[in-house]
């Protein structure tokens, strides 16, 4: 498909233009007139050269979108109408491309949802599926309203996460900086001073250690580097097979401290996508087949099949949820409750909002206690690489003063 800007003239004589993704001009206008539109302008858009990351879209342009949406649709606007609008007001060209392309399939007959499908880089199969529900259940504007929430909650759980890492990244990486420079320029200009004085055959333990490693460095640097790089491509190439990816994701949630974090997060959003869908109409048995697609954890994806298999048997949810050995009890506790209650949707967006704010609270700790095991183990290297400098001067201005 290519776009086409085009000009065209209502009954009444209004000028109307637009852009529209057609195959030729001939669609375009059988697709203007079947608008009661007489075209007297169409022309072929340049291609312009783009490079997108990801889906292009960013999570503010998707939330922004479904939210004003949601008012059109609350409004009586016609979704073609709405779509219209919208991709006219979107900044983002690759957005409006796409929206462009799901207004087309909308006027051709496809519903809002199979249309939203073609575009899966974009509208995700939790989004897809909460917009089929609410096509069904005629309630397309609350579900939208509930999308737009559940996408800002999910977007603040993942800024929390990555601003965690932010501070440990930026000190390992000056870290590795300082420890080359010592190792490579410092510590090699400190040798050089000691064998000028005389004193490189009679240098302390400490001090000839770190030469050692000092001179490992520097002479076998291209075998050095190569192994890091080997190592790096080694994990990389473990972690995509189904194997290694399912050990390290077991690793990462038995890890003191990190894997209790990582614990509380994969609640926090089993719950929330699954209290979202569920409070949509979406089946149970498809609304945890779409959470275990978004898990983000290959353990917790197969607990929550498990629990789905044994669903599809006749079973409750909180049997199996616990025999997984990866919510905690009291997580299985409440939804048990949920269950016998008939408010599963509103227990699940409880234990959400609180696991939230335990994730609050275990961000900030692991935080606050990497920080201090950051700083303890770069002072103590570089410590221990000045103490190792000086000692050969302390020692030769010994000798000077007892001469």
């Amino acid at each position: 498909m290519a776009e086409f800007v085009w000009e065209a003239r209502s009954r009444t004589g209004e000028l109307k233009k637009g852009v529209m993704d057609a195959d030729d001009e001939n669609a375009v206008q059988t697709r203007l007139r079947s608008q009661q539109l007489m075209p007297t302008k169409i022309k072929k858009r340049a291609a312009a050269f783009s490079f997108t990351i990801g889906s292009g879209v960013s999570t503010k342009d998707l939330v922004t979108f479904t939210r004003l949406f949601a008012t059109m649709i609350d409004a009586g606007l016609p979704i073609v109408q709405c779509l219209d609008i919208l991709c006219n007001q979107t900044d983002n060209r690759h957005f409006a491309t796409v929206l462009r392309d799901v207004k087309a399939n909308v006027e051709q007959g496809a519903t809002f949802s199979d249309s939203l499908r073609r575009h899966p880089k974009v509208f995700d199969p939790l989004y897809v599926n909460l917009v089929q529900a609410g096509e069904v259940g005629g309630i397309l504007d609350t579900i939208l309203q509930r999308l737009a929430i559940y996408i800002e909650k999910a977007m603040k759980l993942k800024r929390q996460v990555r601003g965690a890492m932010v501070y440990p990244s930026a000190v390992g990486v000056i870290f590795c900086g300082v420890l080359g420079i010592l190792l490579g320029w410092v510590i090699p200009s400190f040798k050089n001073i000691f064998k000028d004085l005389g004193s490189s055959d009679e240098l302390p333990w400490l001090t000839q250690v770190v030469v050692t490693v000092s001179e490992a460095f520097v002479g076998y640097f291209p075998l050095v580097f190569l192994g890091f790089v080997g190592a790096a491509v080694t994990l990389v190439y473990l972690y995509r097979t189904p194997a290694g990816k399912k050990f390290f994701h077991r690793m990462l949630l038995k890890m003191p401290v990190v894997g209790d974090v990582l614990r509380k997060i994969a609640v926090a959003r089993f719950t929330r996508t699954l209290g979202t869908l569920l409070a949509s109409g979406v089946p149970i048995l498809d609304a945890l087949e779409i959470v275990a697609k978004t898990a983000g954890n290959v353990i917790v994806e197969e607990g929550i099949m498990y629990a789905r298999a044994k669903i599809s048997e006749g079973k409750n949810m909180a049997g199996p949820l616990l025999e997984t050995n990866v919510f905690p009890p009291m997580v299985v506790q409440m939804v048990g409750v949920g269950e016998q209650t008939g408010a599963l949707d509103a227990m699940l967006s409880k234990i959400a909002d609180f696991y939230e704010e335990e994730v609050d609270v275990a961000v900030a700790a692991l935080t606050s206690l990497i920080e201090p095991i950051m700083m303890v183990t770069i002072g103590g290297t570089v410590g221990v690489v000045l103490i190792a400098m000086y000692l050969p001067i302390f020692s030769i201005a010994g000798k000077i003063k007892a001469d």
